[in-house]
């Protein structure tokens, strides 16, 4: 890899970061993250990266609102360290949910694509972020990269031949789409309504799974309100026990852990986008996504196309 390229590896990624730096055989920028009584964050990088092409590598994961300063702290001390270019890598975007406004509420999407517009960076790159609109939000370019292909090898296990592919809800149905084309099978969708951030109420299926074992993919899993609902609506209109369930984003908040272990899922496949601490608890299988990331940056570095990396529209 070129002396020029260094990669920089936030707090919330550090177990990714670790298998990135190994696969692009380069040793992350060490820096100092010191919080202050008051809950102030300063970062101080201690190695040089002066002229450098920077990688910085940072979920905006829960806790979102300090993953979110700590990736703005980090930009900042590289840009007043002199780096040359500046890449954001965010394997997960949060707020990108909130991309669309009603009533009177607020655009969090919005609000979190101009924030991290301060931090200059020249480009962005995400992870399966929730639409693929999302890039409208922002006024720099991205590289919207997918998981999908590598969790599709990964469900290839569970896939049977009377398995069917299942969008939780009509905005996945092109992500489904491209799981079923992956492992060759059927898709259905579930017609969902989002009562509130938790509660979610399934009104039916479209598509046919009656007799069939249901392969459940999605974004994320965030409360499990969405699969408990799926997973009902899937078992009224006839799918049999038991079914598999693959996220690229395992938030895994609220009362997720409890609504999983009462389902009848034998198998759940998520990507490590987000570190999930008891993944042996709730047979969670992660799939890494760090050869996509790796090569990605290589890419990047490089100048190189990323065309067959991205989320296909």
């Amino acid at each position: 890899m070129s002396d020029l390229m260094a990669l920089v590896v936030g707090p919330a990624s550090t177990s990714l970061g670790e298998e990135v730096a190994e696969l692009l055989a380069v040793q992350a920028v060490a820096y100092d993250c010191r919080r202050f009584p008051d809950g102030e964050e300063e970062v101080d990088i201690r190695d040089s990266v002066r002229g450098r092409d920077i990688y910085l590598l940072q979920a905006t994961s829960p806790p979102v609102d300090q993953h979110l300063i700590e990736l703005l702290l980090l930009a900042d001390a590289c840009r007043r360290a002199g780096a040359d270019r500046l890449t954001a890598v965010m394997p997960y975007f949060g707020y990108a949910r909130q991309d669309r406004r009603t009533d009177r509420r607020s655009l969090g999407a919005r609000v979190a694509a101009n924030i991290i517009g301060t931090g200059g960076f020249d480009r962005l790159m995400l992870i399966d972020a929730h639409t693929a609109s999302i890039e409208g939000f922002f006024d720099i370019p991205i590289d919207h990269l997918t998981a999908v292909p590598i969790l599709a090898e990964a469900a290839r296990g569970s896939r049977q031949d009377n398995s069917v592919v299942v969008a939780p809800d009509l905005g996945g149905v092109k992500r489904a789409r491209e799981y079923a084309r992956l492992l060759e099978l059927p898709m259905a969708f579930v017609q969902k309504t989002r009562v509130s951030g938790e509660a979610v109420e399934a009104h039916g299926v479209i598509g046919e799974v009656r007799g069939r074992l249901p392969i459940i993919v999605d974004d994320m899993l965030s409360t499990g309100g969405t699969i408990e609902a799926a997973v009902s609506a899937l078992l009224m209109a006839g799918a049999i026990e038991p079914a598999t369930v693959v996220v690229t984003h395992a938030l895994l908040v609220g009362r997720a852990r409890d609504v999983l272990r009462q389902l009848p899922v034998s198998r759940l496949i998520a990507a490590n986008t987000i570190p999930v601490e008891d993944a042996v608890e709730l047979h969670l299988g992660v799939t890494s996504v760090a050869p996509l990331v790796a090569t990605a940056i290589r890419r990047n570095h490089f100048d190189e196309s990323l065309a067959d990396l991205r989320v296909r529209t």
